[in-house]
């Protein structure tokens, strides 16, 4: 079953000895949608801070369950080169958190298996070593500069890297004009992909909220805020509808 990212924020993150935080966003690459990371929100445990998780070794999220858990304890994570990322994420950060964990990257690793219904891959977790120096120089702080202080080179971020919570409210365009606003995404909590957009189609087709797939998506421009389609209006007006009441089937888009 499909989960809308706005209600992520109800699930914790639960570690080996304890809670971390909730999920407060999700970092996704904008050419095969598959989130990457998530971004955990730590509360009063690290001052409010922010960390990374790679969503590729978390459990599934099921949406009676009110936890993900992650083979991690509180003291690995805190330690994290993730913990306290500010946005963008560099490749370098990225690089720095799989290496202080001993995990295989996912752009190393492409046939690697994601989370299941039933369990999550089992990779060797290690004390948290000190991270070297490279990684600690591509490293992005709080401020956004890399470790080693100000007026170092800036790093640009990885450019696939998407905000779930940024595309939220977004323009979608069709062909042949505008649709309407993106109002929430759909993932696959199994394999963490967005497979589907909610769009609000109230100022063109009124009272209507239907499933676009992220198939069709062409582009995302985060300097117009858009999302961009090939499909004509026609076509956006025979996609399913959304009812929140309904469970979504996440291959067809059909309600269960």
């Amino acid at each position: 079953m499909l989960l809308r990212t706005s209600s992520l924020a109800n699930l914790s993150i639960a570690a080996r000895d304890g809670e971390i935080g909730n999920i407060s966003d999700l970092l996704f690459e904008d050419d095969t949608w598959r989130a990457r990371w998530l971004v955990v929100s730590t509360g009063s445990w690290l001052f409010g801070r922010k960390v990374l998780l790679p969503a590729s070794h978390v459990a599934a999220a099921k949406p009676d369950a009110p936890s993900i858990a992650v083979d991690l304890t509180r003291e690995q994570e805190e330690n994290s080169p993730g913990s306290g990322i500010d946005l963008p994420v560099s490749r370098q950060m990225e690089t720095s958190i799989y290496d202080a964990y001993r995990w295989t990257p996912y752009w190393s690793a492409p046939g690697m298996a994601y989370a299941s219904t039933t369990a999550y891959p089992v990779f060797p977790v290690a004390p948290i070593l000190a991270p070297t120096s490279a990684a600690a120089a591509g490293a992005v702080t709080v401020d956004g500069t890399r470790g080693g202080g100000r007026g170092h080179e800036q790093p640009s971020g990885d450019p696939r890297l998407r905000s779930a919570k940024e595309v939220t409210g977004y323009y979608v365009r069709a062909s042949d004009g505008d649709i309407g606003h993106v109002e929430d995404l759909l993932v696959d909590g199994s394999n963490w992909l967005i497979r589907y957009l909610i769009v609000d189609t109230k100022n063109w087709w009124q009272g209507k909220m239907v499933l676009v797939t992220t198939e069709w998506i062409d582009d995302v421009s985060w300097t117009d805020h858009t999302v961009q389609t090939s499909q004509a209006r026609d076509e956006i007006k025979r996609a399913p509808e959304y009812n929140p009441a309904l469970p979504i089937d996440g291959t067809s888009g059909s309600p269960t």
